[in-house]
């Protein structure tokens, strides 16, 4: 959980910078944004803990999970400092449908146009919470907590691929076994509601990703593009730091990127290799790191 903040504030200074652009001065550490101290983070981590906390005090409900998205929303709960910024229109859609009443699984817009990547951001959570569950079950609630902001297919189906990638480096193989095992789920998918989606995933699920050169790879707001682009980052890189740097300095929707990516990072790498001079800078640090205790503890089985 840790990495997905440190990766969200570490991308937010150069969000919507072109490759380019960010080339002519790379990211190397934690730096501030306008008039936003180092270590603010955005929507990204924040409706990944909400959701965190949601399952950690009363366990998996869609109803209380949306509940505590419309008090990001309407509140600024869970901010670094006390109002939501940096909003996607899909997930500005939902909050809106959720505050008028549309059932939890039935808020998140499911047109074409409404696969961005705002639940793939903030799915890790769960991807935890049920790790250890039958993979059927794990896929079910995957992308029911997709559909509280995203329903159409495409962006449940890559939540579900994230969340296999999790599951996979939660059993201790290296980010390439746990690509190669992850990848063998697509039999399965194929005999889902979510298959007609997986040509879009084509190049996730047939292996070629890991080989592909950084111009091959995009890292824009579409789903696809940023599962793509976390993946190929965990996948080329040795350590947290520079597989977090990979991340941020593709440009264009950075935060988002680097949340992802450092969610990953997190589960494989773990706490210690996330470098200290990231960590000290976070707003709210301490909160953070305490709902994160409080949520291994709500799981404890999950690392046996």
């Amino acid at each position: 959980m840790l990495g997905v903040v440190v990766g969200d504030a570490l991308g937010l200074p150069v969000q919507f910078l072109s490759r380019a652009e960010v080339r002519q001065q790379p990211v190397t550490g934690m730096t501030g944004y306008g008039t936003l101290p180092p270590g603010t983070w955005s929507d990204d981590s924040s409706l990944t803990l909400c959701l965190a906390e949601s399952l950690c005090e009363v366990g998996y409900d869609p109803q209380d999970i949306s509940c505590r998205f419309v008090r990001w929303y309407r509140d600024g709960y869970w901010t670094p400092f006390g109002r939501a910024f940096d909003i996607g229109r899909a997930t500005s859609q939902a909050m809106e449908r959720l505050i008028q009443g549309v059932p939890p699984l039935e808020a998140g817009p499911a047109g074409e146009r409404h696969n961005g990547n705002g639940s793939l951001m903030r799915i890790l959570p769960a991807a935890l919470y049920f790790a250890n569950a039958p993979v059927e079950e794990m896929l079910a609630k995957t992308c029911e907590v997709s559909r509280i902001t995203h329903g159409h297919p495409r962006s449940q189906l890559a939540c579900c691929i994230y969340a296999l990638m999790v599951k996979e480096l939660l059993a201790g193989k290296d980010p390439a076994t746990a690509y190669e095992d992850m990848r063998r789920i697509k039999g399965q998918l194929q005999r889902s509601l979510l298959a007609p989606e997986i040509v879009s995933f084509e190049r996730v699920l047939n292996g070629r990703l890991i080989g592909l050169p950084e111009d091959e790879i995009k890292s824009s707001g579409y789903v696809v593009d940023t599962l793509e682009a976390a993946l190929w980052c965990l996948l080329n890189q040795n350590d947290f730091r520079h597989t977090l740097l990979a991340a941020v300095n593709l440009g264009e929707d950075t935060d988002t990127v680097g949340a992802v990516t450092g969610g990953l990072a997190g589960v494989y790498y773990g706490y210690r290799e996330i470098p200290p001079e990231w960590l000290k800078p976070l707003v709210h640090r301490d909160e953070i790191e305490g709902l994160a205790r409080r949520f291994y503890q709500c799981i404890p089985k999950l690392f046996e």
